[in-house]
């Protein structure tokens, strides 16, 4: 098993933590997180974009001149694509983006993400990280103690609790700064962000709290 430090929000090491093998130490594979991260990108975008071509655009149904004797070119409609103001031709549409990948793929890109940033020397593991009351500048305190003021910094909370919610809204004014929330042990499943590779990969820096690792390691392990 691969051996971590672990600290503490004042950034002292008050131990070790030992990191499963087959979630942490895999064979980074950057294919499959290519894809989890093109599906997420894709299932993101809204699919609201729409033009109006030629049949819906408002006026244009008097031909505009004969078609013959007046010495300029036929036209049909001054609402077709090539007159101003008229249709568009070929233009976008309200449609559906949608990907998925099957259970095993996701799982494999968590897994070679997590991997990646171990390997790379950019994960920290935190004993617990919670707060009384939203205070940036207390999460700021925290990630200066950890050596991480400069960095793009993703923080990953284990569960739905108000302690964890208020740090995730310690975090919103802090520019490079992340944080979600990985699970909720309740049977409400709304404002979950979830573990995802987009965001482990985005983030130079990747902090985990010690339950959050547990978590990870019964869920992928």
């Amino acid at each position: 098993m691969a051996t971590l430090d672990l600290l503490n929000v004042k950034g002292e090491k008050i131990g070790t933590i030992e990191l499963k093998d087959e979630v942490f130490a895999v064979e980074p594979n950057f294919d499959v997180m290519w894809r989890y991260v093109d599906m997420q990108l894709t299932n993101s975008r809204a699919g609201t974009a729409s033009t109006k071509t030629r049949g819906e655009v408002a006026g244009g149904g008097r031909k505009p001149w004969p078609q013959k004797h007046t010495g300029r070119a036929r036209q049909g409609s001054i609402r077709a694509p090539h007159w101003r103001h008229g249709g568009v031709a070929h233009g976008p549409k309200p449609r559906v983006f949608y990907k998925r990948l099957n259970k095993k793929m996701k799982r494999l890109a968590l897994k070679s993400a997590l991997s990646l940033r171990l390997k790379e020397g950019n994960l920290v593991v935190v004993d617990e990280l919670k707060f009384e009351r939203a205070k940036t500048r207390d999460l700021r305190e925290v990630l200066k103690n950890l050596g991480l003021v400069e960095s793009k910094v993703l923080i990953v909370l284990p569960k739905k609790e108000s302690e964890y919610e208020n740090v995730k809204i310690s975090g919103r004014n802090i520019p490079g700064v992340k944080v979600i929330i990985a699970d909720n042990p309740g049977s409400e499943k709304v404002t979950i962000d979830g573990l995802n590779v987009y965001d482990i990969l985005n983030h130079d820096k990747l902090v985990l709290i010690q339950g959050t690792v547990q978590k990870i390691e019964e869920v992928l392990g």
